[in-house]
Formats: structure tokens, sequence, C-alpha cells
């Protein structure tokens, strides 16, 4: 149904920036919630960010709150996360997900379709 593809990922040294993009293709992402998770190695994948269908809603763990933005335009079928402040644990494949659902928030298990993922990797 729905593909995603993650975007941005690269080096960057710590205390800086970086913006990552997940384009859909093959259906529209109106309806769906949308979330970044990331995994670093020898780690278990964590919840990042997510929002609602609408864009309204917004989630971030506690980790990233304050430094990462969520945000998406459907216009360009694209899910963007604005990392600033960046640490060098925020290394990790970061990997966009979606949810076909209108319910104000989905969770890490619900998310039914991925992307590949992209590589941030923050030097210190």
């Amino acid at each position: 149904q729905v593909r995603l593809a993650e975007s941005g990922g690269g080096l960057v040294q710590a205390g800086g920036s970086l913006k990552l993009s997940c384009k859909g293709s093959g259906r529209a992402l109106r309806s769906y919630g949308l979330g970044w998770l990331r995994q670093a190695p020898g780690k278990e994948r964590e919840f990042v960010a997510s929002t609602n269908w609408s864009g309204r809603l917004k989630y971030y763990s506690d980790s990233v709150r304050g430094r990462f933005t969520i945000s998406r335009d459907d216009d360009k079928n694209t899910l963007y996360l604005q990392m600033d402040s960046l640490e060098p644990e925020d290394t990790a494949i970061y990997y966009c997900a979606a949810k076909d659902t209108f319910r104000d928030r989905v969770y890490e298990n619900e998310f039914n379709i991925w992307g590949q993922g992209t590589q941030v990797t923050v030097s210190s």
C-alpha cells in the first residue's frame, strides 16, 4: 500500500542540527498517524516522536523533547523530523513509520508500515 522512504541522515558534530524527511508514495498519508523511531547498535528500538493524522497532536520521548520537532506536510506527502542540539547519544538508525488511523496517538508497537531507515551519526 503506502511506502515510506527516509532521507537526510548523515554525520554531524555534537550541538549541530539535521533534518530528516520521510516521503510517502503509492497512497496519500492524510489519514495516517506517523512517527519516528530509532535503534542504536546493541540496543532496543525506541520511540522518538509521533503526530496524529491532522498534525495537531504531537508526542515526544523525554530524551528529545525540546530538541526535536516533528511535522508533516501532506501537500508534499512528507513527514519531517527537525533535530537540533544533537548529542552523541542520538546516534542511531532512524525509521519513519505509519498507521492508518484517526486515533489521537499511535504507539510504537502499533505502527505497521516502515521505511528502510537512515543513519544519523553524532560525533563528540
